[in-house]
């Protein structure tokens, strides 16, 4: 059977990679790379990770954009807003990069997609937990 699975990565083009990664690392804290190739950086995520990619060729993004699941969105924005960028209102919270890349962020606890105990615990993150909205919805799925 062909079905899907889920996403191995996802790729975005910056501007400079160097530059990407120290506003990652600002916004989401220490970050793990899984190497870097020519002109890419391949950025763990656990069992996933992000490609950046230098140079930017496309415009930039309106409605295209990259969901990102984070363990405190609140966090997040409070980096971003410190950083400059451009922040949507609460309570979603969309961020453009420097490079026209808009980032979705969705806190874990509040959203189906779920990584395995184990894989949090490697990740540092042992404990993080749904929230009932999350579980609700799981549930009815029958994945919890």
């Amino acid at each position: 059977m062909a079905g899907l699975v889920g996403i191995n990565h996802v790729a975005l083009e910056v501007g400079s990679v160097d530059e990407a990664l120290a506003l990652w690392e600002r916004l989401f804290g220490g970050l793990t790379l899984r190497g870097r190739v020519g002109s890419m950086a391949f950025v763990d995520m656990g069992d996933q990770f992000l490609a950046l990619s230098e140079p930017r060729t496309q415009s930039p993004d309106v409605a295209r954009h990259v969901g990102i699941v984070v363990a405190d969105k609140d966090a997040v924005r409070r980096n971003a807003v410190a950083a400059g960028l451009e922040v949507s209102p609460a309570p979603g919270l969309d961020i453009r990069d420097p490079w026209g890349n808009v980032l979705q962020i969705v806190d874990y606890r509040d959203v189906q997609f779920t990584k395995s105990e184990t894989v949090l615990a490697g990740m540092g993150l042992a404990g993080l937990r749904k929230s009932p909205a999350a579980l609700e919805e799981l549930r009815a799925k029958g994945l919890v």
